[in-house]
């Protein structure tokens, strides 16, 4: 197999995707050797057979805006690999959303859930719907038109999806109810649910925890504490802001946050009453960051992301492709020494080079940021039995995971020099999983 082969022939298969083309060919690169050395692999075509999507839905979503005019959008769900368990992955509200992303988003989240331990494959799926300028009536309208169109392909043993950017608890409860209305049924079907009905404590928490567990089981490989070190954090909603808390649990000190209209830096720290009028501004208030600018009168640029502050560490949160290698080349120079992503596939191929030339800490949104549908993954194992753990229980699960994760990714990913390649890890431990899997099921 050669990965550049495999590119080309998607290119022509699929044109047009190139955020698709990026993710595969970052997980491809890595595997190939470990790939080449399984003869058996090939006469099955598993490669093909794993980059390609099983399944792709869409459809059209009508609904009916507060003035009474009728909108359209449209739906997708992009079922990717279901080799080690059920369709698991995020639905996106979101104007950029389109297949490209979400065939990317969807093959990222198959290597992720298998990296979690948990019985898990992976999909993602979403609109182009922004909830951003839109009343609760309107949010719920669409929520319930866009279920109209999915219910048919999603369940507890078939496809469990849960949150991503554009749906928090708010979202994930208006499918559910109308999920539930639709088939008479009440199960597990989304993930993210309210506590009252379902949902699994630490699950708004999970992702942005996560990332910070990993993290700290990054920086032990070096003998470095976390407490005192000043972290850049970009986004400003539930992965940002949780990732925050948790830095500050441990004694670091998150410097900045952002939003598409540009970015705070508060040298002084943004410390728990700060953390809390941000959760405040954008949960409740749907505010923009700048105002918490105007609030502690801290530097605010517009337009801008927070990469050439300085810092000792950086943890994006907040989108895909928000640093560019010109952006790690000024985290390089700032001396920050750890990245790990929160969010899914935020640095660009020609970033995450610079990060691993330069020898930094550096991992990958698929390992980083797997709290969350970790998580996830318990709330459905809460919702089969019946019962609900304490948020101590599910914390212990968690950090569990985020440890066998990591071990996971040195396991695979430390090479004869030492350092760590934290994507060549994630990537080959996920592959190894899913593709046994796959080989044991026949050619399907």
């Amino acid at each position: 197999m050669k990965t550049s082969a495999v590119i080309d022939q998607l290119k022509r298969r699929f044109p047009n995707e190139p955020e698709y083309y990026q993710a595969v060919q970052e997980v491809l690169e890595s595997i190939e050797d470990v790939y080449n050395e399984h003869p058996e692999f090939e006469k099955a075509n598993l490669i093909e057979r794993l980059v390609i999507p099983d399944k792709i839905h869409s459809f059209r979503v009508t609904w009916v805006d507060d003035k009474g005019n009728v909108q359209t959008n449209m739906g997708y769900r992009v079922q990717h690999n279901n080799a080690i368990g059920p369709y698991k992955g995020g639905i996106r509200f979101h104007a950029s959303v389109n297949l490209s992303i979400l065939k990317f988003l969807a093959f990222e989240q198959t290597f992720k859930n298998a990296l979690t331990t948990l019985p898990m494959g992976g999909a993602k799926g979403g609109s182009d719907f922004s909830p951003r300028g839109k009343s609760d009536a309107e949010i719920m309208r669409f929520c319930q038109a866009f279920v109209e169109g999915l219910w048919r392909v999603i369940g507890p043993n078939m496809d469990v999806p849960a949150g991503d950017i554009g749906v928090g608890g708010r979202e994930v409860a208006y499918m559910f109810g109308k999920y539930k209305k639709l088939t008479g049924e009440f199960t597990g079907a989304f993930t993210g649910k309210g506590i009252e009905f379902g949902g699994s404590l630490l699950r708004p928490e999970a992702t942005g925890y996560g990332n910070v567990y990993f993290l700290n089981e990054m920086l032990k490989t070096r003998n470095i504490a976390l407490k005192g070190k000043k972290c850049l954090v970009s986004g400003s909603g539930n992965v940002a802001q949780y990732t925050c808390e948790k830095l500050l649990q441990m004694g670091a000190i998150p410097v900045t946050l952002s939003d598409s209209d540009g970015y705070i830096y508060d040298p002084d720290g943004i410390d728990e009453e700060k953390l809390k009028y941000v959760m405040e501004l954008k949960n409740i208030y749907r505010g923009r960051i700048r105002e918490y600018a105007e609030e502690y009168g801290c530097k605010y640029v517009a337009g801008g992301r927070p990469w050439g502050e300085k810092a000792d560490i950086a943890l994006p949160s907040a989108t895909q492709n928000e640093i560019d290698k010109e952006d790690a080349e000024k985290l390089v120079a700032n001396g920050i020494f750890a990245v790990s992503e929160g969010a899914n596939m935020p640095s660009t191929p020609e970033a995450i080079e610079v990060f691993q030339k330069n020898k930094i800490l550096y991992a990958p949104g698929k390992a980083a940021n797997a709290g969350g549908v970790s998580v996830s993954g318990l709330e459905m194992t809460q919702n089969s039995e019946r019962i609900s753990w304490t948020a101590e229980q599910v914390d212990e699960k968690l950090k569990w995971i985020m440890r066998n994760i990591h071990e996971n990714c040195v396991k695979y990913g430390t090479e004869n020099d030492g350092y760590i390649n934290y994507v060549k890890g994630a990537n080959i431990a996920g592959f190894m999983k899913i593709t046994k899997a796959m080989m044991a099921q026949g050619i399907l």
